[in-house]
């Protein structure tokens, strides 16, 4: 039996360094991925992300039967905008908008995914099964920290990494993505892991997380030395319970969203930079 950890093969992009900001690139991966609106704490999120879990460790198991290939379900990811980004500082949650998805590796085929889901569907109703997809998502160059700490605090880090892109002559772009380390309905507050890669371009684009601190319009760049500390939609949950990607999940912990929970481990801050 061959087993194989994609975050170790990709540690550089899922265990990155608390204390510097890094850059990477960010090559072309494959995920389960599934759209939705509404805050971390809605049912569509919360269904969403069941049916990613069960999928997820459904083709896990299937890889492992079918060409003895072990390896270890990646965490939950997951990409978070708005058609106004001020309502992430206002909390109007049913304005949010999000991609929730789960990194797959080499073995995994979309042949694969739709056996998988055809025998997931037999055994129980999950009602967003259906709306889940295997693509492929690239950030390409990026710009990337390991925060470790209740995501409340997480703002000086958010701001640190905006820096170190602005010093540089770049800004960032496209949509917030947070990638959850560990389960928080497990893990203390100040050992709470997460990673945020948000797209971002160097010399021209613009970052969603600066224009929404500064409630503008998305096509308004802001230096992210000034005003508050910007913070993630994780930040700003308080629901404590969430999705992990250590070990079978059970049913309240796969349908638990890691943006909802209490603070428990901490962020990667990742930022896309080309």
């Amino acid at each position: 039996m061959e087993k194989i950890d994609p975050r170790q093969s990709l540690k550089e992009l899922y265990a990155p360094s608390a204390k510097d900001v890094t850059e990477v690139v960010v090559p072309p991966l494959r995920f389960l991925m599934i759209d939705g609106d509404g805050g971390p704490d809605s049912a569509a999120y919360r269904e969403a992300v069941e049916s990613l879990f069960a999928l997820a460790y459904g083709v896990k198991f299937a890889v492992k039967r079918q060409a003895s290939v072990d390896f270890r379900v990646m965490p939950l990811e997951c990409l978070w905008w708005a058609d106004d980004y001020s309502v992430f500082l206002t909390g109007d949650r049913e304005s949010w908008r999000w991609t929730a998805m789960i990194m797959q590796p080499e073995p995994v085929t979309a042949e694969l995914v739709e056996q998988v889901r055809e025998q997931v569907a037999a055994k129980k109703k999950l009602p967003a099964l259906d709306q889940v997809r295997f693509e492929t998502f690239e950030e390409g160059r990026a710009a990337q920290i390991l925060y470790v700490g209740p995501y409340a605090d997480e703002g000086p880090t958010i701001q640190r990494l905006h820096q170190f892109i602005a010093d540089r002559g770049g800004s960032l772009t496209g949509k917030h993505h947070e990638i959850y380390l560990n389960d928080p309905s497990r893990t203390a507050p100040e050992k709470l892991k997460t990673t945020w890669p948000i797209s971002a371009t160097f010399f021209h684009a613009v970052s969603p997380m600066a224009v929404m601190e500064n409630s503008r319009p998305p096509m308004r760049s802001t230096s992210p030395g000034r005003g508050a500390a910007p913070t993630s939609p994780s930040a700003r949950c308080n629901t404590a319970t969430s999705a992990s990607s250590g070990g079978a999940p059970s049913a309240k912990r796969m349908t638990t969203p890691p943006s909802a929970r209490s603070a428990t481990s901490g962020p990667i801050v990742v930022m896309t930079v080309r």
